[in-house]
């Protein structure tokens, strides 16, 4: 099928990105190391001027002791410290909240480094809620993460955490709760216990409905806004279920004394983006398809277009299968990960959320961050919208928005999007050289 080739030929470009990276740069040598419960690896430039500009790199869980920033950036002049948090790979047992604490971790060791002088927070995909909430908190205090509002409350174990000189988010989504979970999970479930039942008139598989099973599907208005809806009344569901147990174990009139399994069916995912596997987006490429004003397009020959700027991404029908099974289309949490890291409140999930709800949110963060940030979209992928959502909200006096055209969320190019061969062929490149240019302009 068409989304197969299209995930296939991702993984085949950023393979061989990869492989020329190392050889033409050799960024061959990083140091390993524990930094508490995180772990880390120290890239540094192997020739030029000494770096004085250390950049933190880590996700909310994946693996990115070899992320192409490590290498890319480092051969750029810059000092790396790539970095996997205490619950790598981990969704299950993750406290959103502590990631924080390897956040600082990585802050402090890039601070005592001989020449650094400012320390950047490269956030890629989940990447950038871990870094906008980690700069929230170092500006204003535990206060920005506690409040009736709040779903879960931080300590004031974070406080004092050492503010960053600026953030690079690199097609960062607004959070998992809302892309794993809020726009993730499909609607037409009513029984949580028999995820087979579905309800017809809200199935978004159902060609009915407008699904086409060989490529990009196309919704009514009409089903969009039933969908939207009834995905944030599931969550609603799932949250005030989560809270009552919550309660029941803080009272100790609960089953177990401590925590319980939250299992969430049909709205799992296994792909790039963590977005859950029900996600209209990718089914319906013309959902959230553009920006609502004109924004910078750093186009595959370098120069840059201010424009309506609109993703190429194509439509993945794969999907279909993936939501109705157990091991990718079901989510397998507890109580405490969820409220903490999965779950967030809304009347609808595409524009109607209550962003500070859930302290993994970078619509919220942003809203209380000053220092420099530049906001980057990739234009094969679908989160073009939501990085021109977070440009708005941010606070910062200094910032930035550019799509890079043609990329996929790992920054390569992407070749199913194409008209013809080589359309997007230097987004990889492009995408880091502007990163580099934004930095040395500033710091």
């Amino acid at each position: 099928m068409r989304a197969k080739k299209l995930i296939s030929s991702i993984l085949l470009n950023a393979a061989v990105i990869a492989f020329a990276a190392s050889q033409c740069f050799a960024q061959s040598d990083p140091i390993y190391m524990n930094l508490g419960p995180a772990k880390a690896a120290l890239y540094t430039p192997d020739s030029g001027p000494a770096p004085h500009v250390g950049v933190v790199v880590m996700h909310r869980t994946a693996n990115f002791l070899a992320h192409s920033p490590c290498t890319e950036l480092s051969a750029r002049g810059f000092m790396l410290l790539c970095m996997n948090p205490r619950f790598d790979n981990n969704e299950t047992q993750i406290r959103w909240e502590d990631i924080a604490l390897d956040v600082r971790s990585g802050v402090n060791f890039l601070k005592t480094q001989p020449g650094i002088t400012k320390i950047i927070l490269f956030g890629h995909s989940g990447g950038g809620p871990t870094m906008s909430f980690y700069q929230a908190v170092a500006e204003n205090g535990p206060p920005y993460c506690q409040g009736p509002n709040k779903l879960v409350q931080c300590g004031n174990n974070l406080a004092g955490l050492p503010p960053a000189d600026g953030i690079v988010f690199a097609d960062a989504h607004p959070g998992n709760p809302v892309v794993g979970v809020l726009r993730g999970n499909n609607p037409a479930v009513v029984n949580e216990r028999r995820p087979d039942r579905l309800n017809p008139r809200l199935d978004p598989f159902d060609p009915k409905n407008g699904f086409n099973p060989t490529g990009s599907s196309t919704y009514s208005e009409e089903f969009k806004e039933k969908y939207f809806k009834g995905q944030a009344e599931r969550m609603n569901r799932l949250i005030d279920e989560a809270l009552e147990n919550l309660r029941r174990i803080e009272e100790g009139k609960y089953i177990y004394p401590d925590n319980d399994v939250v299992v969430i069916p049909r709205a799992g995912g296994t792909f790039a983006g963590g977005g859950g596997s029900a996600n209209l987006q990718q089914l319906d490429v013309s959902v959230h398809h553009n920006t609502v004003n004109p924004h910078k397009l750093l186009k595959n020959d370098g120069t840059i277009a201010t424009q309506i700027v609109e993703s190429v991404r194509v439509g993945n029908p794969d999907l279909a299968e993936q939501n109705a099974s157990l091991d990718q289309g079901t989510k397998i949490l507890t109580i405490k990960s969820f409220l903490s890291a999965n779950a967030i409140r809304a009347t609808h999930s595409l524009d109607e959320i209550d962003w500070c709800s859930s302290n993994n949110s970078v619509p919220c963060a942003v809203q209380a961050i000053s220092v420099p940030v530049v906001f980057t979209a990739m234009g094969g992928f679908y989160f073009i919208r939501d990085n021109e959502v977070h440009y708005d909200l941010s606070a910062s006096a200094d910032k930035d928005f550019i799509t890079i055209e043609g990329a996929t969320h790992g920054f390569t190019p992407c070749v199913p999007c194409e008209s013809f061969p080589g359309q997007y062929s230097n987004s990889f490149k492009n995408f880091f050289d502007y990163v580099a240019a934004w930095i040395n302009a500033r710091f």
